[in-house]
């Protein structure tokens, strides 16, 4: 059974089959998926999947695109919600310096403020990092102690700064680009990254896999992930599964 670490399932591409689709996971030997908020709408509708759904648990935060919408009381309601049972991990947080969506102070400041946000209910976060990962290392680096732990969600960096966010406690994750043709990164990442600190997600609905690329992403299709993954290292499917699915609910404390 496989996990999909990382969805938006509360995304309008999906309001026509939503139930059908969640309800058909497990049969396709996916059991479980995270849900994962971008702003404090998703982040309700998140923490609402989670309660009407049993195979689906979430997380509430604000996307460094959004992060120019924040104040001082929306940590006050991200804080509510991440109360609320199955709701397993700030995120998704971090920096964009690809699209610059906000300012790049403004996320600098709302990055930290989450992160702080994380640690005082001792939380994972999952991290979105683009175009910044020499400023996202630094500012978790700076932001590390004993509380800090997360994950680097669809990691496009290197294998070398993979191996320097593993040491600072963090999981990688890997999604649909490791089965781009051409994905250089990903594809070193993949062989490297050791198994015990490995996620896999499809980002869903974006982000598609090969050989579905050009279709809406679905958590379905993170058997495409792990397959890619398992041919890179020479290992079976079965075992990469096993192992990520393992590491996935070690991380977000799921039972």
């Amino acid at each position: 059974m496989l996990i999909d670490s990382h969805a938006h399932l509360d995304d309008p591409k999906f309001n026509k089959d939503r139930d059908r689709l969640i309800k058909s996971l497990k049969q396709n030997d996916v059991s479980l998926v995270i849900n994962v908020g971008a702003d404090v709408s998703s982040s309700i509708k998140s923490v609402k999947l989670a309660d009407e759904y049993e195979n689906v648990y979430a997380a509430v935060g604000v996307h460094p695109h959004s992060a120019k919408e924040m104040d001082d009381s929306t940590i006050d309601v991200l804080k509510a919600f991440a109360k609320r049972d199955k709701v397993v991990a700030i995120g998704e947080i971090g920096l964009d310096f690809h699209y610059d969506n906000s300012p790049r102070d403004i996320q600098r400041k709302w990055f930290i403020e989450q992160i702080k946000l994380a640690k005082a209910l001792n939380m994972p976060i999952i991290v979105h990092s683009r175009d910044a990962d020499q400023e996202t290392f630094d500012i978790l680096k700076e932001e590390a102690d004993e509380r800090l732990r997360g994950v680097l969600h669809c990691y496009s960096g290197s294998a070398e700064m993979a191996k320097d966010y593993i040491d600072l406690g963090f999981y990688i994750s890997l999604a649909g680009p490791v089965t781009f043709k051409n994905a250089r990164k990903p594809k070193e990442v993949a062989k490297v990254v050791p198994m015990d600190k490995l996620l896999i997600e499809t980002d869903s609905p974006y982000l598609t896999p090969e050989p579905h690329r050009g279709k809406r992403n679905e958590p379905l299709y993170v058997r495409h992930v792990a397959s890619m993954i398992a041919e890179l290292r020479g290992m079976d499917f079965e075992d990469v599964g096993r192992i990520t699915s393992e590491n996935t609910k070690r991380l977000f404390n799921i039972d």
